[in-house]
């Protein structure tokens, strides 16, 4: 039976994903996902009791897809500050590209739709308290320009790294990955990293 239930959650995941990235940022209604998984909406509600979990379900289903965990290992076990904030930046702006689809829908729908604004906020902080970590191993090496505090460089890094920033490089200004990421690190470097 977990099997099943396992099964059946993880179809209802990769609908919500599909139909969100398809939508674009039109609104995916709960009715739209049972359907497309062929099962009740009461059967989708026994899942997730609501579509704001869902929502939140199907951002962190792409995570778990993609091993996140394994690709921040880089920067959770640098020895320095500086690696930190270096492997921080590859490893999120290298990821940016995986999750811009499903971004993209939550960015376009999370003003209007609180359910998408629950969603994008839980990735987003999910993003600053990397940011937060790389900022606190470089102030514990007393490497943090004096001239930020902590929460102010940690709100900074999380601006420079932040999807529309990517998408305006990358997808608008023709960026190469390669050269995004290079000028993201010196970047962050420049600004962060006391002289």
């Amino acid at each position: 039976m977990a099997t099943e239930k396992n099964t059946t959650r993880d179809r209802i995941l990769e609908a919500t994903l599909n139909l969100l990235q398809a939508g674009g940022g039109g609104g995916v209604r709960m009715s739209d996902i049972a359907s497309t998984v062929g099962i009740s909406r009461q059967a989708l509600y026994l899942h997730f009791p609501n579509r704001a979990d869902l929502l939140v379900a199907a951002s962190r289903h792409v995570d778990d897809k993609n091993d996140i965990e394994g690709r921040l290992v880089p920067s959770r076990t640098a020895k320095t500050g500086r690696e930190r904030l270096a492997a921080w930046i590859g490893a999120f702006g290298n990821y940016i590209p995986i999750i811009h689809g499903v971004a993209k829908a939550l960015l376009a729908m999370k003003d209007t739709d609180t359910a998408a604004m629950t969603a994008w906020n839980d990735r987003m902080q999910a993003v600053r308290q990397g940011c937060a970590a790389a900022v606190d191993a470089l102030e514990a090496d007393g490497d943090l320009f004096d001239g930020l505090t902590s929460e102010e460089a940690t709100d900074w890094l999380w601006m420079l790294v932040s999807v529309r920033n990517w998408e305006h490089l990358c997808r608008e200004c023709g960026w190469s990955q390669a050269r995004y990421i290079e000028v993201m690190q010196q970047t962050a470097a420049r600004t962060l990293i006391a002289r």
